[in-house]
């Protein structure tokens, strides 16, 4: 990965972008690829729109979303100690002790999970987790809630510490990764694209708001009506000691995107991004899916008349935590192989199944 590119990627996992609060992570994605295309744009929603190639009717969008999951400031209590609400899909059990930073009018401020001692819980708290989010409690070192409301407000956002690092072997880990590294991918295919000519607009879009049911991919898909539609997303990797069942279909990280089959795939796409891999001896996984896709491929196939829709997803182990895991090769090949992919579309490529 060259170095302006895992500098826009240490960006991305810097920048908080709880879902609904998407503003400054939407500011450094247009920044950075305004430097190779000044044909950007944000719609009424806040989604994030950049492309490139030709000007004809031919569209093909690639979709990865720029929101995290996290959480939302809904009550103070008298002696300074915050209550929240969650943003997107929260595990409890993984909040004790976690760092977070709320995102006050006034600046960031820290704070920390709270949990009783383990030397006060009794024998009952400590054989059954009372995992309660409405019952959990931020501590950022107030005296009391007028002390804390000089810096927090109900309605703030707030977010697991932006604390990312590399692991061995090319591995990356941190919070917010879903889906910042599938927005990292979109960017950077469209920076393979934008020094080619293509024979189709490529269009990369900053979804908003896939965490709380792939709001902006229905309204950017609608506005946009492209003729083909890839979401790029993490997906669970089958290759940590989490996963018991011998029969799920490997997905491991370092050995390429993986590239879905099923009912929200089109199988024109399915089979060009197959080949576009073999060809380019990009490596890529085989994942199957007997049920509609939870990314926003599921929402753009769907968008007005029908669009032909397929899904990339870059492996990932412990999702939805303050310690998601990717492969920085596996980044780089799902920018190689989109960008080959695109380049591989003529006025005569057919789309509809057959």
């Amino acid at each position: 990965m060259n170095k302006a590119s895992k500098s826009f990627l240490a960006k991305l996992l810097s920048v908080p972008s709880p879902t609904g609060f998407e503003e400054k992570i939407q500011r450094a994605v247009k920044r950075h690829v305004s430097t190779f295309t000044k044909k950007v744009s944000t719609d009424l929603h806040g989604n994030l729109i950049a492309c490139c190639g030709s000007d004809n009717e031919r569209r093909i969008m690639l979709a990865g979303h720029c929101d995290q999951i996290g959480f939302m400031v809904t009550h103070i209590d008298k002696k300074g100690f915050i209550y929240v609400s969650r943003l997107g899909g929260i595990d409890p059990a993984t909040l004790f002790a976690s760092r977070v930073t709320i995102y006050g009018d006034k600046g960031p401020v820290d704070g920390v999970f709270g949990r009783k001692a383990i030397h006060r819980q009794s024998s009952e708290e400590r054989s059954r987790q009372k995992l309660d989010l409405s019952k959990m409690w931020i501590d950022i070192g107030a005296k009391s809630d007028k002390d804390a409301m000089k810096r927090v407000a109900i309605g703030d956002p707030c977010t697991y510490r932006l604390e990312s690092f590399q692991l061995s072997n090319d591995l990356i880990c941190g919070p917010g990764l879903d889906d910042k590294v599938g927005l990292f991918v979109v960017m950077e295919t469209l920076r393979l694209c934008s020094r080619v000519k293509l024979g189709v607009q490529l269009c990369s879009v900053s979804t908003v708001q896939e965490e709380v049911g792939l709001r902006g991919a229905t309204t950017s898909t609608y506005g946009l009506q492209p003729e083909v539609g890839i979401a790029v997303d993490v997906t669970h990797s089958s290759d940590s000691p989490e996963v018991e069942d011998k029969k799920i279909v490997p997905c491991e990280l370092g050995k390429g995107p993986a590239i879905y089959k099923g009912p929200n795939v089109n199988p024109v796409i399915f089979r060009m991004l197959v080949n576009s891999a073999k060809k380019h001896r990009i490596p890529y996984q085989i994942l199957p899916t007997s049920v509609l896709l939870g990314n926003d491929a599921r929402a753009m196939q769907v968008s007005r008349s029908g669009v032909a829709s397929a899904s990339i997803g870059i492996p990932n182990r412990y999702m939805h935590t303050q310690a998601e895991v990717c492969s920085l090769k596996d980044l780089e090949n799902s920018a190689k192989l989109l960008a080959v992919f695109a380049k591989s579309i003529t006025v005569r490529t057919d789309f509809r199944p057959r």
